[in-house]
């Protein structure tokens, strides 16, 4: 299967970052991080989802946390800089990021926004994001993503 190269991936090349494009079958009725680690045969706590939010003092910025969890919005809200915060709505997601639900990834966005990632990324030699576009993953380093992102590494559950 032909994998054509995104944003995200041109991104990473010019970066010298070593990744892998993994595609997968896309169930539009199912576009959890759940159903993507079951399409991948991944642990799904290695398939990262990326939620963006909108803080009171702060604006917006964005969390990537395991696919199967819950963002906690307070200490979301504690980690960047806002009393509270909470998700941007649907219609606001591709004005803002460029990236559609399903497809939103940490890397290419826009605008760089504040990026916060779970800790329990660095329990994995490698985890899965959005590589840009709905049926396809970015396999890589933890630590690359978080350099290439510019993310603080912290807790959100």
């Amino acid at each position: 299967m032909k994998v054509n190269k995104t944003n995200v991936a041109r991104l990473l090349d010019k970066a010298k970052v070593a990744y892998e494009l993994i595609p997968y079958e896309v169930d539009e009725s199912d576009l959890s991080a759940i159903h993507v680690a079951e399409q991948l045969g991944e642990d799904v706590n290695q398939v990262f989802k990326t939620l963006v939010l909108k803080g009171d003092k702060t604006g917006f910025f964005v969390c990537v946390i395991p696919g199967q969890e819950e963002l906690d919005l307070k200490l979301a809200a504690k980690v960047s800089g806002n009393k509270n915060c909470d998700m941007i709505p649907m219609k606001e997601l591709l004005p803002t990021t460029g990236y559609i639900r399903g497809a939103c990834s940490p890397i290419g966005m826009k605008k760089q926004f504040p990026t916060f990632i779970h800790e329990t990324c660095l329990n994995y030699q490698h985890i899965y994001v959005s590589a840009g576009q709905r049926g396809l993953q970015i396999k890589l380093s933890p630590s690359d993503l978080i350099r290439e992102v510019r993310a603080t590494v912290c807790v959100l559950l």
